[in-house]
């Protein structure tokens, strides 16, 4: 199982411009999401991530090269794993887990449960609050982005959450993009499975919030 300790980083808040939260992560270790679980889609963009965290947000960063994008997905809880898409999934207790999921140019979704199914929509009024900034560059024969996020912790509605200092969750950190002209799964922590399915808690990381 893999585990990374959390930074917390000082001197920004959930109302800092996010130029100025990518620039802290910047300085943040990146983590490679690397894993490609099923020998069925073996197609494997370059993808990172860096997470940190402050008196009332989440924040993430990831960077990605990949041959093409999509970005068809514009509304709040629209499918965006079938575009570009990066997801983080994180779990605080044995209540459930909550899957974010965002597209390259921001558009998100995400829920709450303890499984793949019957899963719990969080409401779009809360969803607008997550900040995301998104830069896209066209090269050669591939395209890069970038998309930094900054997560509320009001956001996190089953659980009332004033720091995360010293806390212990569940997470992982995945890779897909379901209708790409190369479909691919990847995740940070190893998936066991037949099929490709990232709600498998059982195969979650730690993290620890310092």
């Amino acid at each position: 199982m893999k585990s990374l300790i959390v930074p917390h980083l000082k001197g920004v808040s959930g109302n800092s411009s996010l130029s100025a939260i990518s620039s802290q992560l910047d300085n943040v270790t990146n983590q490679k999401i690397g894993y490609t679980p099923w020998a069925d889609y073996t197609y494997k963009p370059n993808v990172s991530f860096s997470i940190a965290y402050a008196g009332d947000c989440l924040f993430l960063k990831y960077e990605v090269e990949e041959k093409a994008i999509r970005a068809v997905n514009t509304i709040i809880n629209s499918p965006v794993y079938e575009d570009s898409c990066v997801e983080f999934f994180i779990g605080f207790d044995d209540t459930g887990y909550y899957n974010f999921e965002f597209n390259c140019i921001g558009s998100r979704l995400a829920e709450f449960g303890k499984e793949k199914m019957g899963r719990e929509l969080l409401p779009e009024t809360l969803l607008k609050k997550i900040k995301s900034q998104a830069m896209i560059i066209q090269n050669d024969d591939s395209v890069s982005w970038q998309l930094t996020v900054a997560i509320p912790f009001e956001i996190f509605i089953h659980h009332r959450l004033s720091t995360l200092r010293g806390k212990q969750c569940r997470v992982n950190f995945y890779k897909c993009g379901d209708l790409l002209p190369e479909p691919h799964f990847l995740a940070w922590s190893n998936i066991e499975s037949f099929e490709p399915n990232f709600h498998l808690p059982e195969f979650f990381g730690s993290i620890v919030f310092e």
